[in-house]
This record gives C-alpha cells, sequence and structure tokens, in this order.
C-alpha cells in the first residue's frame, strides 16, 4: 500500500496470510497473489474428475471459477448443444469458451464444441460434482 501512496502505477503482493487477502480485495493492491489460493486450486484441480484444467476457490472456499475440457459426441450433455440447453446446477454459470485462440464471451445461443475450453463460475462448491458430471467424457 505504500507502493501506490509513493506514485506506482501498479503493485503486486505477495500474501502469506489468508485473512490479508481479503483485504486486499477492497484495497489499492492492484494483483495480490496467495501460495496457499495457489496451491489449493491446483489440488482441487487434480481431485476433480473430467477433463479440469483450472480450478480457483472463491468467497473462502464457499464458491468457485473451474476451467474445463468439454469432450464427446455432438448432442451429448454438452458438446453440440447451446449453453441454454445445458443443464446446469442452480448458481452454475459458463462464461467463457475458448475455442483455439479465440476468447468467446458466453451468450445462451453459444454452442459447446469438442475441445472447447470451458470456463464456469459456481456460486456454491456444493454444485462441483454435478458440473463435474457433466463434462465427464
Amino acid at each position: 500500500m505504500l507502493a501506490k501512496r509513493l506514485g506506482a502505477h501498479r503493485v503486486m503482493a505477495l500474501i502469506s496470510r489468508p485473512a490479508y487477502a481479503e483485504l486486499m480485495q477492497t484495497g489499492p493492491i492492484d494483483v495480490a497473489i496467495s501460495p496457499q489460493t495457489v496451491t489449493i486450486g491446483s489440488l482441487l484441480a487434480y481431485v476433480r474428475r473430467g477433463d479440469v484444467v483450472q480450478v480457483h476457490s472463491l468467497r473462502s472456499g464457499a464458491a468457485e471459477a473451474m476451467e474445463t475440457i468439454a469432450h464427446g459426441i455432438r448432442g451429448g450433455k454438452v458438446v453440440g448443444r447451446p449453453i441454454e440447453d445445458i443443464r446446469l446446477p442452480e448458481g452454475a454459470k459458463i462464461v467463457t469458451v475458448v475455442r483455439g485462440d479465440d476468447v468467446i464471451m458466453a451468450h445462451h445461443d453459444t454452442v459447446i464444441e469438442n475441445g472447447d475450453h470451458v470456463i464456469l463460475f459456481l456460486a456454491d462448491k456444493r454444485h462441483v460434482e454435478q458440473v463435474e458430471r457433466l463434462f465427464q467424457t
């Protein structure tokens, strides 16, 4: 915070105490990195079913952001379907689809293709298992 007061345009901080990470979200720090949070995300990605690339714990573990790869055939649970037809649990939302070098902001009529990287937000981590089942091959 001192660096920002002294005129630094962008400030990055390494946070060692989880309680401080919450403070950084509303303060002048541009980027706060928590080794604990990064480690938790790596572990969560490892234990998730399906082809999960990244997981980030949000709101002190109550919610998650997840990147998974869609696999399957057209007309399956996810692949070949527009987002509005995918049966996501309440509080889960597909926000972005990465197809090759293209980043597509998800809309109700965006169709998920085989190999797409799908980024979802889950407001309640209790629904993670349902989302994992959707994206399993």
